[in-house]
């Protein structure tokens, strides 16, 4: 037995041989272009605090990584073996917010892998299908979303008041939390505007013993 054959360098050799140039660089073209569909859809709908267009990068890097990957897993079964014992020593330290950067994540990935996989009819219609339902649900518009009101005080007597101003101009209100001294009061409230009017807070502003009043829209992006 010769030493190529001790450790299998002509099974891979035979097959990196069966991937063709022109088979490779058609599957890193697709997964180029899936992945900047990925990256459109992204920046269309995303809806946080801070845009990172690295992300979006990454989207597509990861859309091609997994190909890369795929490509050479089925093409040698032992280098699929190192494959997945090199790939579990991976670890992921970086936090996610939002849980919609993890479905473009999964997403991308999971083209790049079935694009491998010769199923290409599938990612395209798959890709569309996903990006009309993302561009569907994410960019419709809804005066439901919550908010945060903090009402400050100089005395307690302003709760009975703002709640009353409140019952009138907000659909829903929950007192989130009440903090009290000798010379104030803070309010926190969880609110539901009936419409885009914050004119309310002017008139909360008025009431006599009312010091400030600030209302934060909330979404979930501040809180990590």
């Amino acid at each position: 037995m010769s030493f190529e054959e001790l450790i299998g360098l002509d099974s891979l050799i035979a097959g990196m041989a069966s991937l063709s140039f022109m088979g490779i660089a058609v599957a890193l073209l697709l997964a180029f272009t899936i992945g900047i569909f990925i990256f459109w859809i992204y920046s269309r709908t995303y809806s946080g605090v801070m845009y990172s267009t690295s992300f979006g990068v990454s989207i597509v890097a990861l859309t091609m990584i997994s190909t890369m990957v795929i490509l050479a897993v089925t093409s040698n079964v032992v280098l699929s073996l190192g494959m997945v014992g090199a790939l579990s020593i991976v670890r992921f330290r970086t936090a996610v917010k939002d849980p919609m950067d993890i479905v473009f994540l999964f997403w991308g990935i999971t083209a790049g892998i079935i694009l491998a996989a010769g199923f290409i009819t599938l990612v395209v219609f798959g890709s569309a299908i996903m990006g009309i339902m993302l561009s569907i649900f994410s960019n419709r518009p809804s005066f439901t979303n919550p908010y945060i009101l903090m009402v400050i005080g100089s005395n307690s007597q302003i709760e009975e008041a703002v709640r009353s101003q409140l019952n009138q101009a907000v659909s829903k209100m929950v007192i989130k939390s009440k903090t009290v001294s000798s010379e104030s009061i803070e309010l926190n409230f969880e609110i539901r505007l009936k419409a885009d009017n914050t004119a309310f807070i002017d008139k909360l502003n008025d009431i006599e013993g009312v010091t400030s009043v600030m209302l934060v829209s909330y979404n979930g992006d501040f809180m990590g």
